[in-house]
């Protein structure tokens, strides 16, 4: 047993195979203390809980900032990634600048959102995002005057693809003044993502803890760089006021707050920070930084592959890209096939996990996974793909 599953007794992590890392991992025990902690901060001091609330909040803005390297970062926090790239895209000048950038691999919030925008009169350009080794200067070529904003993830959620080359395209956006939003969810606990080491110190940046960070729901942010401070989104909250609400209103012009509450949303849940505060307070616990997490995923990964390829199937039937080095992937294995729905099923069904995405099998292990278990699954997934034939 990998001796990190004795804190996830309540996911029964041991005795599961559970490959959707990539999706939904499992929270570790000391989650429920924050969820405890939440409900007597309300029982004891009912509205006057606020106060606690907003400092797990900034525990968990402060978690985001070290994943960012970028201590000084300013964070607005969200629901959902959704509500945060709806206000980004509110406070660009889009009548000036009727062009958004990005690629046909996004993940929903952004291929539905950009899709709509496109149909309602935007001008919406979507790139291959195949080949990804040059997918950062092919957006960086089609960047012109009339551009507001380029949106890239910078790991591709249905293939894992880690997108080289941001930097290149953060210059590419400023010259043009435009705007760069990276997509990082499936970067952050995957792999190290510095913003300023990597170039991106004038790039927004979207993301969330619901996979690889263990928070759960309800804990996605967005970096604001300092350029934006005196931007004014169009959809706004009341919480992007809340250190003005004192003062006297004007009706004729809407007030907003400093740097990233200007992002701020309006009343919320508080629960999911208080287990999000202390999840990353686990993290650090235990030593599972970005660097330590890549090499675990790196290691599992590799299993995952070998034992795929050692399977010998039929590439008609299952595959995956053995052209591009594993270094050059992020936390899961993608496998193309004609059957992804199926095979998901037949591996529920032997109690195997997973997920996935058109014709994209996706087995997404975990730091809490042993080998023996990764080893188990592919060789679930033999069965599986033998009863295809």
């Amino acid at each position: 047993m990998n001796p990190l599953a004795e804190h996830y007794a309540r996911f029964r992590v041991a005795e599961r195979l559970l490959l959707t890392g990539h999706s939904h991992q499992a929270w570790p025990d000391v989650a429920l203390e924050g969820l405890v902690e939440a409900l007597e901060d309300a029982a004891r001091h009912v509205d006057d809980k606020w106060g606690r609330a907003f400092a797990k909040a900034e525990e968990v803005r402060a978690g985001y900032r070290a994943l960012l390297g970028d201590p000084g970062a300013e964070i607005a926090l969200g629901v959902n990634t959704h509500e945060l790239v709806l206000r980004f895209l509110s406070a660009l000048d889009l009548r000036a600048r009727p062009r958004l950038v990005s690629t046909d691999g996004e993940f929903h919030t952004l291929r539905r959102q950009l899709g709509r925008l496109d149909e309602a009169g935007l001008e919406v350009v979507r790139l291959p995002a195949d080949p990804a080794d040059t997918l950062a200067e092919r957006l960086a070529d089609a960047v012109d005057q009339r551009t507001a904003a380029v949106l890239v993830s910078a790991v591709l959620f249905e293939t894992a693809r880690i997108v080289p080359g941001l930097d290149g395209l953060a210059r590419a956006c400023e010259a043009a003044g435009a705007e760069l939003l990276v997509d990082a969810y499936h970067a952050l606990g995957a792999l190290p993502f510095d913003v300023r080491a990597g170039g991106l110190g004038a790039a927004w940046v979207v993301g969330g803890g619901y996979k690889y960070l263990q928070l759960g729901e309800g804990n996605c942010f967005l970096r604001v760089p300092a350029h934006a401070g005196e931007l004014r989104p169009v959809i706004t909250g009341w919480y992007a006021e809340f250190g003005a609400l004192a003062d006297e209103h004007d009706p004729a012009r809407v007030a907003y707050g400093r740097g990233a509450e200007r992002f701020a949303g309006s009343t919320y849940d508080p629960t999911s920070h208080y287990r999000a505060a202390r999840v990353f307070a686990f993290f650090v616990e235990h030593g599972l930084t970005p660097e330590r997490l890549r090499t675990s995923y790196r290691s599992q990964v590799e299993l995952l592959a070998a034992g795929v390829d050692a399977l010998g199937a039929d590439d008609a039937l299952i595959t995956r890209d053995r052209e591009t080095p594993l270094d050059r992937y992020g936390a899961f294995l993608a496998l193309r096939t004609p059957h992804a729905g199926e095979l998901q099923r037949a591996l529920a069904e032997r109690g195997v996990l997973t997920d996935s995405r058109g014709s994209w099998l996706r087995l997404g292990p975990a730091p809490y996974l042993s080998d023996a278990q990764l080893e188990a699954a592919v060789g679930l997934l033999g069965e599986a793909v033998a009863d295809l034939r």
